[in-house]
């Protein structure tokens, strides 16, 4: 059983940066697909960031210039560096990973104006 362990998340001023990681366990094998997703209460959770196994990266349009997400396959962990957070960014942030899906319980971020 894969288990996803997010942290990072937490609250910080309109400008400021964080940094989220998301550590997958349970698997001997490296996660094809690992992103990130968010969601506010009344919207759908929607993709902020994803990467494959070959480093591909997707982003969504809101994000795209101020966040960054990047792996390290030796310890099948996924991080995404948040720059110039807006209030706007505020949300439960989810790690996903496919091929076969897993989510992570999520993490707060709020940015305050």
């Amino acid at each position: 059983q894969v288990q996803l362990v997010e942290s990072g998340g937490g609250w910080v001023q309109a400008g400021g940066s964080l940094k989220l990681s998301c550590a997958a366990s349970g698997s001997r094998f490296s996660m094809n697909v690992m992103g990130w997703y968010r969601q506010t209460p009344g919207k759908q959770r929607e993709l902020v960031a994803s990467i494959s196994i070959g480093g591909s990266t997707n982003y969504a349009e809101s994000v795209k210039g101020r966040f960054t997400i990047t792996r390290d396959n030796t310890r099948n962990t996924v991080y995404l560096q948040m720059n110039s957070l807006k209030p706007e960014d505020t949300a439960l942030y989810y790690c996903r990973v496919f091929p076969p899906e897993y989510w992570g319980r999520g993490t707060q971020v709020t940015v305050s104006s």
